[in-house]
């Protein structure tokens, strides 16, 4: 890579260390975007050029436990593997994480580069990037004030898959992504994933895609979720069933697993081996704030993220009735409340404290559903005290259940990492 990036990286480099002395734990978004202004080449020149090519991971929803799963598959594989943070998916936040590990020539240690990447951003960029591998998780109803239906996010989703060089890893119970798939053409190769009629009938409400696709996919044209039994998932992969541990309960997470046991092999081809894979999969933690267990002020408690109506949905259903002390708390990033309406959370059917700035529009929502909201507490902090002030509940653990801003201001108030950070 040229030298002339430098000037630039040692730019990136000084803003970023000023702007975590003014705000520690912070400053990851302005150093990129200072660097993508003054070079932009240097974003695609340090992406291209990792020996064993670029893999880039996204989709509407799972691209972050997707992209860990894979990470550690591929390392136990022997592979060095650089990665971003999930935090770091958006054209800056990318650029930060590649300052953190680049030389003066742009240049970063590792194999191939393995990337969560924001479908909006990934589109505007992509045209300058060259993958062996693009995966696509799914296309759901999300972040309507920036995509505004899903025909749109399927469209960016389609130009980065454009871009492969090698293979695109298609959901095939994703009717987008199954069309999207049939019009992948060579060089580039098709490797399909999926779940079996058994598993989707195990999900009446289906897996939170906006449009499902009628048809199952064959056992011999990919691998297929078998099944799935809280944190236990079986994947069938040529003819083989390969227990899987997950990091959190959910069938959505176990297709999260299957995601990055097909992304593992289009990445490692004839080197790829099915146990090994299973195994990295099995022994990572839950990704931050994905039901994440952590301890507080002696108490157990779950983090659980919701980012859109399906994945709000999806977790609802997976929690009950697992626990008699949950706290929903839904912040400033639901800039419309009614965003939420379309998942139904009746089966929570008692939640303690209603909290964030959207308490009150939350609370109503739950009221309609039939659940019994004890206490509206707009103060979050003061929320979170009362909630892990209470005693033990006498089953399960306290839950709190969040949407991204919340999750920020809990963390935070809770003296816990407010991002996760994984740039090696």
């Amino acid at each position: 890579m040229p030298v002339r990036y430098a000037p630039a990286i040692l730019l990136g480099r000084a803003l970023r260390t000023v702007a975590r002395w003014r705000k520690p734990g912070g400053g990851s978004a302005v150093p990129g975007l200072v660097v993508n202004k003054i070079a932009p080449g240097f974003l695609p020149s340090t992406l291209n050029s990792f020996p064993d090519g670029l893999v880039i991971v996204t989709g509407s929803a799972g691209k972050s436990t997707t992209t860990k799963m894979l990470v550690a598959a591929l390392r136990a594989h022997g592979v060095t593997v650089f990665t971003n943070p999930s935090t770091a998916n958006i054209s800056q936040g990318l650029t930060s994480a590649l300052l953190e590990q680049s030389t003066l020539r742009g240049r970063i240690s590792g194999d191939i580069a393995v990337l969560e990447m924001d479908e909006g951003h990934g589109a505007l960029i992509s045209g300058s990037l060259t993958p062996r591998v693009v995966v696509l998780t799914n296309v759901m109803v999300d972040q309507i004030d920036r995509f505004h239906d899903s025909d749109m996010v399927a469209a960016m989703i389609a130009k980065i898959a454009a871009r492969a060089t090698g293979t695109v890893v298609v959901n095939a119970d994703d009717l987008y992504l199954a069309r999207l798939g049939e019009g992948v053409r060579p060089p580039a190769a098709v490797a399909r994933y999926g779940v079996t009629t058994e598993v989707l009938a195990d999900n009446p409400r289906g897996l939170g895609y906006t449009l499902t696709n009628p048809a199952r996919m064959d056992a011999a044209d990919g691998m297929l979720l078998s099944a799935v039994d809280g944190r236990d998932a079986t994947v069938l992969i040529d003819g083989t069933h390969v227990p899987v541990r997950l990091p959190a309960r959910g069938t959505h997470y176990a297709v999260d697993a299957v995601t990055a046991l097909a992304a593992t092999r289009a990445a490692l081809a004839d080197r790829f081996d099915a146990r090994v894979a299973a195994d990295a999969i099995s022994a990572i933690p839950p990704v931050f704030g994905r039901g994440e267990v952590v301890t507080v002020r002696g108490k157990t408690v779950e983090f659980v993220l919701v980012q859109n109506p399906a994945s709000f949905q999806l977790n609802v259903d997976s929690l009950a009735p697992a626990t008699d002390q949950i706290l929903v708390a839904v912040g400033s990033d639901v800039r419309d409340p009614s965003y939420l309406w379309p998942a139904d959370t009746g089966s929570l059917v008692r939640v303690l404290i209603a909290s964030g700035s959207k308490a009150h529009d939350i609370a109503l929502q739950l009221a309609y559903d039939g659940v019994t909201v004890d206490r509206i507490e707009p103060d979050l902090g003061r929320a979170l005290d009362d909630f892990l002030a209470l005693p033990d509940p006498a089953s399960g653990v306290k839950t709190i259940i969040f949407s991204a801003d919340s999750m920020r201001r809990t963390r935070a108030h809770l003296g816990l990492a407010t991002n996760d950070s994984d740039p090696t």
